[in-house]
């Protein structure tokens, strides 16, 4: 999948995850089959079945009993929490520590930020 050094379920299950977050996969929608995603992805139908799991754990997917994996109601908004904490975590405080060392204020990145567009 990538070359970031984490393990290909976890690459497979956040994959999954963007396509709920984009719509790809609508709640109540099906997503391919463990077979389906380990023929596409050319990877061992156990790895794509660790991170169905995953899904399945964080009650992001859910199994019909003999038709499959389906993407539960609310899966999309608890996502983008999920995400959006991460995003956080990841990049806005250590831009905030970072700012503070330099002595950038908040209105000076709010600047910044205006700046740029998305």
């Amino acid at each position: 999948m990538d070359e970031s050094g984490r393990p290909i379920f976890l690459q497979l299950a956040e994959q999954l995850e963007n396509q709920i977050i984009s719509d790809q996969f609508k709640e109540e929608s099906q997503v391919p089959s463990i077979n389906e995603l380990a023929t596409f992805h050319r990877i061992n139908p156990a790895t794509a079945l660790k991170a169905i799991n995953q899904l399945v754990d964080d009650a992001t997917l859910y199994k019909k009993r003999g038709i499959g994996m389906f993407v539960n109601a609310g899966a999309k908004q608890a996502l983008i929490t999920k995400h959006s904490q991460k995003f956080r975590a990841e990049f806005v405080e250590p831009l905030i520590i970072e700012a503070r060392k330099l002595g950038i204020t908040s209105q000076e990145i709010i600047q910044m930020l205006g700046k740029e567009s998305f």
